[in-house]
């Protein structure tokens, strides 16, 4: 089962598309950046379509919502190796929204083909989408818009089934993904409430998508992919192999972006590695104190060490239980 990198901001920079790439994610998303930015030659949005060949194929996620700029960036990146260009129709949030970008679109499935017919005329590469269920209960409509971005050129369409009124609340939709999935040839990518290998295996039995797309269930959790991969030879990481993944997720960060920044930027993802750890909310504690790579990883280090016995003992406990 191929199993994709959703676009996070803040956390699907190339260090974790390429960590993520090596446990067996089939596509990696970058963190959704501005068309009209690229357009205007900002060095921020260029930062963040830097790509490495350790990373694998890369999804380069745009939003907006009028066509000649999304054409325009997309002719900017066809040049571009081992890249596709994905349309934000899905990101919810009111300072995308009230720009007519990301869920906005849903409203008007006209404008979004005529989007991607824009882009289809510019870029050889392929043309995918990311769209939510509808704007609202009463407007679910993911049938129709995949229905018009398919005829206006695009190559694939993935399916968030939620509202855009749901925002990452309540329950995704699975039998929706399955309509769309019915309703167009394109492959279709399932996505929401994949939190887990096991969520996705069922996600894709259940409504028959090409892919599924993993968000929050990534955060920590690079091995998700290589579980999907081959869930009857998996075995969980061990804490020593959590720490040693995440300092090199820290060190990865550090050659691209500077140590000081890495240092404060996997404050956030130390939550989510070392998440059910006993002793873990004390070594967050830590780590949000320190200011160099090499005070993290003797932090990290020395936790590992201190606490892999317990940790042992748990599991072992667990499994004679």
């Amino acid at each position: 089962m191929k199993l994709l990198l959703a676009p996070l901001a803040g956390i699907t920079d190339k260090s974790f598309r390429r960590l993520c790439h090596e446990c067996g994610a089939a596509l990696a998303y970058t963190e959704m950046a501005s068309a009209k930015a690229l357009w205007y030659g900002d060095k921020n949005t260029a930062k963040l379509l830097e790509t490495c060949p350790e990373e694998g194929p890369v999804a380069f996620q745009l939003f907006g919502s009028e066509p000649d700029v999304m054409a325009a960036a997309a002719e900017a990146l066809d040049g571009r190796e081992n890249i596709l260009i994905d349309i934000n129709m899905g990101c919810p949030v009111p300072k995308v929204v009230n720009n007519g970008d990301g869920s906005a679109l849903l409203r008007d499935p006209d404008k979004a083909g005529r989007i991607v017919e824009a882009m289809r005329a510019k870029t050889r590469k392929p043309i995918t989408a990311k769209i939510r269920a509808g704007w609202d209960a009463a407007s679910v409509n993911a049938v129709e818009v995949a229905r018009t971005l398919e005829a206006a050129g695009a190559d694939a369409v993935c399916v968030h089934a939620r509202t855009r009124e749901q925002f990452y609340s309540g329950k995704a939709d699975w039998d929706l993904i399955a309509r769309v999935k019915g309703a167009v040839k394109i492959p279709v990518i399932g996505n929401g409430d994949a939190l887990a290998a096991a969520d996705a295996m069922r996600m894709a039995g259940q409504t028959g998508c090409d892919a599924v797309m993993v968000a929050r269930g990534a955060l920590g959790n690079p091995w998700i992919f290589a579980e999907a991969m081959d869930p009857e030879s998996f075995s969980p990481p061990s804490l020593a192999e959590k720490a040693a993944m995440f300092l090199r997720h820290a060190r990865l960060t550090a050659e691209d972006k500077g140590g000081h920044t890495a240092v404060l930027e996997m404050r956030k993802h130390a939550g989510w590695y070392f998440k059910g750890v006993p002793g873990a909310a004390r070594l967050r504690g830590r780590v949000n104190t320190l200011t160099t790579i090499a005070a993290l990883a003797a932090e990290v280090e020395g936790f590992a060490a201190v606490h892999a016995p317990a940790v042992i003992a748990s599991e072992a406990k667990q499994s004679s239980g």
